[in-house]
């Protein structure tokens, strides 16, 4: 095999063409495309289908079929990559060593076969993740030293300039040494003017890795460093010199946003790898740091407008990683900076592929994490839509998993609106998009059947219907849980409901009914207790959380914490039945772990910010940004929230009786955790309680200091930075902070060590503390 940047070229020509279609969700064309040629680009791009297929169902053949091509591909690059090594002699004195870009697309499939096996969850998945990682650890760091000699902190692109940075706040790094100060981190990365140049629609280009674009002499503002060293000799006896100005220029985007995305995601995967796991790979000499991770994805990200591959795929990583930290954590350092970052990147990627799955599904979650659900709702189901009616006219087989993601968010979004019966038929229809525990599906969607076989609007005949297909459901889980299994093991998902299930008939025993209808013993739906692993309470509107706390204090025994929302608190009046509603430590305790989110999110309504421009309006092109104000430099108060009536329903556009009740919500939260938190010991089954309650008691701790500082920012009238603030306040954070530090340590040490959902708790709770560090360093405050 010989090398040759013409023969190159052409193949990135051809392979680009695949990667179009993947991008707009035609993947049986862009598998056609791929499968045309058996170049290195064509193999990777094969393989990239078959992975995301496996990443997004998390279907057993598909990843056995991902880690299949990987393998072929990584063999396929480098081959490549030995062939364009011989051509040592005529690149002597060019800059970069030959093939370099096959050198990214090997340790591309590296990182992508390690992920592939840290998929299953299994403790053999993650030694196999580990030692692909440990292979490509040495790759990304000789790619990082070569590409960005000086780091990325004064690095910009023409497409992708991070405004926000200060030349005053960083350090340089040295040569070799990438490294961030204390005050650089992903709250600084504005991708947003990502969104500023014109996007022109998706169309075949000349080029696998770039669409035509012009990075160098012809550059609005290249690194200077990086530019040089992209740039060859006029003498030199290049082979690239066989290649025209366009393709040698798309070469330079695939280098710069290949090894920028390679290097942030080796990272940012490091990071978010479970504890136990990331303490064993410390003994290869592993190091990360999650910051410094997002902003090669930021740089690398930078190249999307430009229809850069590499650029498109770390635009998807920091809107996914975006996503979980608007979604899991409950407490950001910078919401709305956030926010703005991934709506940059959301608006620059669907404005070439409109039709992507995968971009309108980001595009709805930022609308559910930022209060519009009913808007949410529309575009998902808009998405489904356009889906069934592509299929139709163009017929091909589109993008099943991403198409699936959109009915899996559906199905969270109407019931994180209560609206159960819309939510148990999405997690149904997921049975026909894939094969991913199908018992989860089934439980989630019985739980729905039984809300509202619980509802006090529904007649009795209603009831008893929801009732019975509720246990038709859950009669049908055992047999689907015991259908798959991942790496050997059962999911941690349903390690769960078979737990529940043992427990559900234990109790319709103990009470002395026919264990075959447990059903009827269930007092608190099982879909909403999944829920707060997805924490779905956190974000929604006063009156969906009223109506939750209504419903759940409404069982007996009742709730004895006083709260302006719970109408029988401490009231002996009513006498208490026989057998109470809930008799269980693991009940009760459920019960107030819920009752103390839904307080919580009640307390800080009068903190949530609106959006001067809808983000379900699309972006002009001359735009230079969706203006997000950020915590910073705006007045977030109740006044600025009660004329958004986008945010919130209609009942809920007065909101000043829920910011009148603000100290009394967050007070009655605290000890409905605490409460929540101390049965532990008398937990029997649901372990994790202890451990999450904890976990949002520390949330709590924030978000407490959080409604301080929006009030004194309303008292003062006017803009204030967060070094400005008070001495007070300055302290009452710091003393937050620190205890919410110790609270995430002790909801560690109550985290179940067997095989359950507390991984998800550990994921959690690592980048809360990265939260934590973060608005520290903002208000300039040691801990």
């Amino acid at each position: 095999m010989s090398y040759s940047a013409h023969t190159t070229a052409l193949q990135l020509a051809s392979a680009s063409m695949g990667f179009d279609h993947l991008f707009s969700n035609e993947i049986s064309s862009a598998k056609k495309a791929f499968s045309s040629d058996s170049g290195p680009f064509h193999a990777v791009g094969s393989a990239v289908c078959a992975f995301l297929e496996a990443s997004l169902g998390l279907e057993t053949t598909k990843m056995a079929e991902a880690s299949r091509l990987l393998a072929l591909a990584e063999t396929s690059s480098r081959n490549a990559l030995k062939a364009a090594s011989k051509q040592t002699k005529s690149r002597a004195s060019a800059t970069l060593p030959p093939g370099l870009e096959f050198e990214i697309l090997h340790t591309d499939t590296v990182v992508l076969l390690g992920i592939t096996h840290a998929l299953s969850e299994s403790i053999l998945g993650y030694a196999q993740c580990m030692y692909a990682m440990n292979s490509a650890h040495g790759k990304f760091s000789k790619l990082y030293k070569t590409v960005f000699p000086n780091g990325l902190d004064n690095f910009s692109t023409p497409s992708l300039t991070p405004t926000s940075w200060t030349p005053s706040s960083l350090t340089p790094s040295p040569a070799g040494t990438p490294t961030l100060t204390p005050k650089t981190s992903s709250a600084n990365l504005s991708l947003e003017v990502a969104a500023r140049p014109s996007m022109p629609p998706a169309k075949q280009s000349s080029s696998f890795f770039g669409f035509g674009g012009r990075w160098g002499s012809k550059s609005s503002s290249p690194a200077s460093s990086t530019s040089s060293l992209l740039s060859t000799p006029s003498n030199a006896q290049n082979p690239t010199e066989e290649a025209d100005v366009e393709e040698i220029e798309n070469v330079k985007n695939l280098i710069i946003a290949g090894t920028a995305f390679g290097f942030g995601l080796f990272n940012l995967v490091f990071s978010l790898l479970p504890k136990r796991v990331q303490s064993v790979a410390g003994l290869f000499g592993f190091a990360h740091s999650r910051s410094l991770a997002l902003q090669a994805l930021a740089v690398s990200a930078g190249y999307a407008t430009k229809g850069e591959v590499h650029g498109v795929f770390a635009g998807l990583v920091l809107m996914t990683y975006h996503g979980v930290v608007l979604l899991l954590l409950g407490f950001q350092a910078d919401e709305a900076r956030i926010v703005r970052e991934y709506e940059g990147v959301v608006t620059a990627i669907e404005a070439r592929y409109p039709k992507g799955a995968l971009w309108i599904l980001n595009r709805a979650k930022i609308l559910r994490m930022t209060y519009q659900p009913e808007e949410a709702i529309k575009t998902l189901t808009g998405g489904l839509q356009e889906v069934k009616e592509t299929e139709s006219e163009e017929g091909g087989e589109s993008f099943k998993q991403a198409d699936t993601l959109l009915m899996f968010e559906l199905g969270w979004t109407y019931l994180s609106q209560r609206q159960y019966l819309q939510s148990a038929d999405a997690f149904l229809k997921l049975t026909d998009l894939n094969s991913w525990s199908h018992g989860t599906y089934y439980f989630i969607s019985a739980g729905c059947h039984i809300s509202l076989a619980l509802s006090a609007e529904l007649s009795s005949a209603e009831k008893e219907s929801h009732l019975n297909r509720a246990q038709e459901l859950l009669d049908a889980v055992p047999n689907l849980l015991d259908r798959r299994k991942m790496g050997g093991k059962d999911l941690p998902t349903e390690v769960l409901i078979k737990k529940k299930l043992a427990f559900y008939k234990e109790k319709q025993r103990r009470l002395g009914g026919d264990e075959k209808r447990f059903a009827e013993c269930i007092r608190i739906s099982p879909a909403e207790e999944l829920a707060i692993f997805w924490n779905t309470h956190t974000r929604i509107s006063p009156s969906v959380a009223e109506a939750h706390i209504q419903t759940w204090t409404a069982l007996s025994p009742p709730v004895l914490i006083d709260s302006p929302y719970i109408s029988n608190t401490k009231s002996p009046s009513t006498p208490s039945p026989a057998t109470p509603d809930l008799d269980t430590p693991d009940e009760l305790a459920l019960r107030l772990l819920l009752l103390g989110i839904v307080h919580r999110s009640l307390g800080c309504v009068g903190i949530r910010r609106r959006n001067t421009v809808p983000l379900a309006e699309p972006v002009s092109s001359s735009s230079s940004l969706v203006e997000m104000p950020s915590s910073a430099d705006t007045d977030e108060s109740t006044a600025s929230v009660t004329t958004s009536t986008s945010s919130f329903s209609k009942s809920d556009a007065d909101l000043n009786r829920y910011v009148e009740n603000t100290s009394a919500s967050l007070r009655a939260s605290r000890e409905l955790l605490t409460a929540a938190h101390a049965l532990q010991p008398s937990i029997k089954v649901s372990t994790w309680i202890g451990g999450v309650a904890m976990f949002e008691l520390a949330v709590l701790d924030l978000k407490e200091v959080e409604v301080e500082e929006k009030k004194e920012r309303k008292d003062q009238k006017g803009t204030t930075s967060s070094s400005m603030l008070s001495t007070d306040l300055k302290q009452k954070w710091a003393t937050a902070l620190k205890s919410a530090r110790a609270k995430l340590d002790a909801a560690m040490a109550l985290a179940p060590n067997s095989v359950d959902l507390s991984s998800r708790l550990d994921s959690r709770v690592a980048m809360l503390r990265d939260e934590i560090g973060m608005k520290a360093t903002m208000i300039d405050v040691t801990l």
